[in-house]
């Protein structure tokens, strides 16, 4: 089973699939690097290489009690991409995933970074507050925190529904995405489903988008029940100087999986690594 141990000693797993150009994909909370499966074919089959890893604590990595902050996950991101010796990367974060992209490069800079794509992302900021009052209220977090606590399970297939926007009419999302998404979830330790909460809502970003200095797409779903495109998307897009910005009409915030958005989004995708 492939790993990259970090410099504290934590066992990271990752896929790794093609051959060419890198492209780095960081999954979002709670899942882990199987939701980029069909990307990951996609993008070896035109000839780059596919990569994707479980954050600490997610899938198939070591279940370990602390590092469940922004700083942590960015340096695990630099350990995988300096101990693969990866170049001319491609990064492609989703959601929480987009924090940690966000933050490698305010961390770690461009110099092995070709260009980035943040899907449904939540930099700059996702809390509600006086400079944001488009973000998410703190009680939607505790929320979120006390259903994990309290039965975790039931909580994961009941935010599966809103993850998805499969509670609207029409909706293409199958139950095999709510029972990925359940299966995928019950394989984050309890720890860090709950210490994630805290950082993707309080963590700032908009110092970490101002080192942005290589190409950039933005996409995002104007259905997104989980990160409002108007507190995330939208400033990022402004934020981040030559960024290109896509709205999915009625995309949710799982667009990478859901029939229909996913073909979208992986030729969009395709397009810009391309370019």
């Amino acid at each position: 089973m492939p790993v990259c141990t970090t410099r504290d000693g934590v066992d990271i797993f990752y896929k790794d699939w093609g051959q060419g150009r890198p492209v780095v994909f960081l999954h979002g909370w709670p899942l882990n690097g199987d939701a980029w499966q069909d990307q990951l074919k996609a993008v070896a089959d035109a000839g780059f290489r596919g990569i994707a890893h479980d954050r600490r604590g997610h899938g198939r990595s070591a279940p370990v009690w602390d590092g469940y902050d922004f700083d942590t996950f960015a340096d695990d991101l630099n350990d995988l991409i300096t101990g693969l010796d990866l170049r001319d990367v491609t990064l492609v974060g989703h959601s929480m995933g987009g924090g940690e992209l966000a933050r490698y490069i305010g961390r770690h800079g461009t110099g092995r970074i070709r260009s980035a794509v943040l899907l449904s992302a939540i930099p700059p900021l996702m809390l509600q507050g006086p400079a944001n009052p488009e973000g998410v209220p703190q009680s939607v977090f505790d929320g979120i925190k006390d259903g994990i606590l309290h039965e975790r399970s039931q909580f994961w297939q009941s935010t599966a529904v809103g993850f998805f926007s499969a509670n609207r009419q029409g909706t293409q999302v199958t139950k095999g995405n709510l029972d990925a998404f359940w299966y995928m979830a019950m394989q984050a330790t309890i720890e860090g489903g709950v210490a994630c909460v805290d950082a993707f809502a309080a963590t700032d970003f908009h110092e970490d988008l101002k080192k942005f200095d290589v190409p950039t797409l933005v996409v995002h779903g104007d259905d997104d029940q989980v990160v409002p495109l108007d507190a995330t998307g939208r400033k990022t897009a402004q934020l981040v100087p030559g960024a290109t910005l896509k709205v999915y009409e009625g995309g949710s915030h799982g667009i990478a999986l859901v029939p229909g958005d996913k073909e979208k989004f992986t030729g969009d995708l395709l397009d810009f690594l391309a370019g």
